[in-house]
């Protein structure tokens, strides 16, 4: 099992920038693929990015030029550099892991979520 905590969220105008924060728990952090999903109100959880062992972080469309995602292992957290937010952006965000360092985009393939971070963007 391995728990994680998303923080990092608030409220910020359009055109700024968020640094959100994921601390996972374990030994293994390097193994682990960590991905960012986010939900809007009423719409369903939607890829953002991941970062995992390879040499390619992919993004959604949505978000790809403006966010980026970085680790620091020496912390076990991976941090979502959000950039020229966009009021569409306004969502709920969360990280999940497969500590066996496996690649899911599909929200559904994760059993539990947190509780994950609020992200505003006032027009």
């Amino acid at each position: 099992q391995v728990q994680v905590v998303e923080s990092g969220g608030g409220l910020v105008q359009a055109g700024g920038s968020l640094r959100l924060s994921c601390t996972a728990s374990g030994r293994d952090f390097s193994r682990y693929t960590i991905t960012w999903f986010r939900q809007a109100p009423d719409k369903e959880r939607e890829f953002v990015a991941l970062t995992w062992s390879g040499n390619r972080t992919p993004y959604s469309d949505a978000v790809r030029g403006r966010f980026k995602v970085f680790k620091d292992n020496t912390k076990n957290t991976v941090y979502l550099q959000m950039n020229d937010l966009k009021p569409e952006d306004t969502a709920v965000y969360y990280c999940t892991v497969d500590p066996d360092g496996n690649i899911k985009y599909d929200a559904s393939s994760y059993p539990s979520w947190g509780q994950g971070t609020e992200v505003t963007v006032s027009s």
